[in-house]
């Protein structure tokens, strides 16, 4: 069973995180992240064709792994960028014998707080 900690249906489900993990193209994405990427600028560093790699992308989005964040542009064209959205990921049995995963997530500037918040404006329009 497996449940997830979080307290909201906001949270990925442990199933969701470790399906991401044990995915072999998610962890090449994750390896090519040491910097905000275009998924353009990310399949230039993996070996993982283009329709596979927007599939993986958005894998690690839903399980919270990536974020999404959209770069503003002064022609109007913005881009979304993909960052590592983690620092560590904790696997734990609960007393009820269920699976938890915890993420710690870096701290975030308020420039990150901005682009998120643009990020959730596009989504919704």
């Amino acid at each position: 069973m497996v449940r997830n900690p979080f307290g909201s249906e906001d949270g990925p489900s442990t199933a969701d995180v470790c399906a991401a993990l044990d995915d072999p193209d998610c962890r090449e994405i994750l390896r090519a992240l040491d910097e905000p990427l275009t998924a353009a600028e990310i399949q230039s560093r993996c070996d993982i064709p283009q329709s596979t790699l927007y599939r993986k992308l958005e894998q690690l989005t839903d399980a919270t792994l990536l974020e999404e964040t959209t770069e503003i542009r002064r022609d109007g064209h913005h881009a979304s960028k993909y960052v590592i959205a983690f620092e560590e990921v904790r696997i734990s049995l609960d007393s009820d014998h269920t699976l938890a995963v915890a993420l710690d997530r870096p701290a975030r500037t308020a420039d990150e707080r901005l682009a998120e918040l643009w990020s959730e404006v596009r989504r919704e329009t």
